[in-house]
């Protein structure tokens, strides 16, 4: 199951910012921690990890939200949806699968901080973690990911 169906594209809710995705994500992945529960309004957020070299953002000028701070959190200017995240010294970039146009596939195959999750909160996920997975564990779940991981149909 290596056929990822590329290029996808997508963008946020009112259609003013769009972007492009041209390689295969790394992780796919929902969050628990109280931060990512007041940032998306839910129980937790989902996030798809890719390759920085393997998303740009087509059209529009997205703005950072959020925190400001080594993680960059980025917004459409309009509308204010929460589109892509981009840590510092790292080369991913955490994108909210729901802004892909065709994002019926996505499934969590990690949870992290599942230590702050709310009490009925379900993911499906395939490995479940406190808080955060052992730096040194994320190049084995990533090669687990690319084998098994939910793709588009």
């Amino acid at each position: 199951m290596h056929d990822w169906k590329l290029p996808w594209s997508g963008g946020c809710r009112c259609g003013r910012i769009r972007f492009e995705v041209t390689k295969p994500p790394l992780m796919a992945a929902a969050c628990h921690c109280r931060g990512c529960q007041k940032m998306s309004s839910s129980a937790f957020s989902l996030s798809l990890t890719m390759p920085s070299d393997g998303f740009a953002v087509t059209d529009g000028e997205p703005v950072i939200g959020g925190l400001h701070g080594p993680t960059h959190h980025y917004f459409c200017w309009y509308c204010k949806t929460w589109m892509f995240t981009r840590p510092e010294g790292f080369d991913f970039v955490n994108l909210r699968p729901s802004m892909l146009d065709e994002h019926g596939w996505f499934a969590p195959f990690i949870e992290v901080w599942t230590a702050e999750k709310l009490p009925w909160a379900a993911t499906g996920a395939v490995h479940s973690f406190e808080t955060e997975p052992e730096f040194s564990s994320y190049q084995g779940l990533m090669q687990e990911y690319a084998e098994s991981g939910a793709r588009p149909a």
